[in-house]
């Protein structure tokens, strides 16, 4: 019976596999390239995690999560306000009248050129999944999930966001340019008008079969540890060999870092079609994960130093399993 069972359940998980493809299929007839923009898209579906996109404007950000949520029939809406308390003069009460913020997928486009009044209202909904409007407290619909643009803080009108808020973010994703081939496609389907349409081909109860496939994906307890171990590493470098780190991290990445890294390999692996989490997806999403979570000294701004060279030598100096 248990060789069945498991024929079952990979037919399953191949089955729920080919959904995703089908979801990446339709969000590639408008967006090229951008393999791991979208991926990390697709593993924020999967577990529930808040996404960050940073990149100079026309990298197709909004148009990449736009696309995803018609894919999925979801619905999409751009931030504003979580609502507010009208007064009806008819009954002398107040009404609530519900924002924006209650949708699926809720896409804050430029978050850091928003007021501080929409950004301190999302930390609530990002990490409670809940929404306080006077003294009502509303639960938001699953799935819930926030994808966020910004731009670069180099650029005019964009100032970092708070620690406490990025910390919420499951993955930061920085986007760069296309290829060359890449660019010239774009300009092709762009000049003749070739973009197709894009298709619902899976809805919330596929995308949920899916999720829960990969909450299944196997993770060694050797994995486990690595995953702990690379955290610590921004935190205590000096016990890692690291010593030079240590005059760069003023802060390191927080416990949240750990359950992503965790959640966001799993979800990987399982876009790859494995049951099993290895310590390539674990590199190959630790950037994302760590990059928003280091706090640098003034030391390390002064000297240039980035989080992304900071997380390429934690990876160098902790064992691979």
């Amino acid at each position: 019976m248990s060789g069945v069972h498991s024929f079952q359940h990979f037919r399953t998980q191949e089955c729920n596999v080919q959904t995703i493809q089908r979801i990446k299929e339709e969000v590639g007839k408008v967006v090229v390239g951008q393999e791991k923009m979208i991926e990390a898209l697709l593993a924020g579906l999967l577990t529930r995690g808040h996404i960050l996109l940073e990149g100079v404007p026309g990298l197709a950000k909004t148009t990449t999560v736009n696309a995803l949520a018609k894919s999925l029939g979801l619905d999409l809406l751009p931030s504003d306000i979580i609502g507010t308390e009208i007064y009806d003069p008819t009954n002398n009460t107040f009404k609530i009248k519900k924002g924006p913020v209650f949708t699926n997928l809720l896409l804050a486009d430029e978050i850091n050129r928003a007021p501080a009044k929409v950004q301190s209202a999302l930390l609530e909904v990002m990490q409670e999944r809940q929404v306080t409007i006077g003294d009502d407290t509303f639960k938001i619909s699953l799935p819930f999930l926030v994808m966020a643009t910004q731009n670069p803080v180099e650029q005019e009108g964009a100032y970092e966001l708070p620690e406490a808020q990025l910390d919420r973010f499951m993955m930061k994703v920085v986007v760069g340019y296309n290829t060359r081939d890449e660019e010239l496609e774009i300009a092709r389907r762009v000049a003749n008008n070739a973009f197709e349409e894009i298709c619902q081909v899976a809805t919330e109860e596929d995308l949920e079969r899916a999720r829960q496939e990969a909450m299944r994906i196997h993770m060694d307890e050797e994995i486990e540890r690595y995953i702990v171990e690379l955290v610590f590493a921004t935190r205590e470098p000096e016990r890692y060999g690291l010593e030079k780190l240590s005059r760069y991290i003023e802060f390191g990445a927080s416990p949240r870092a750990s359950i992503d890294m965790y959640k966001a390999s799993r979800a990987v692996a399982y876009l790859k079609g494995q049951d099993y989490v290895s310590p390539i997806e674990i590199a190959y999403i630790a950037k994302e994960v760590l990059r928003h979570r280091i706090i640098l000294s003034y030391e390390a701004q002064a000297e240039e130093i980035s989080q992304d060279w900071i997380i390429e030598e934690v990876l160098k100096a902790v064992p691979i399993p």
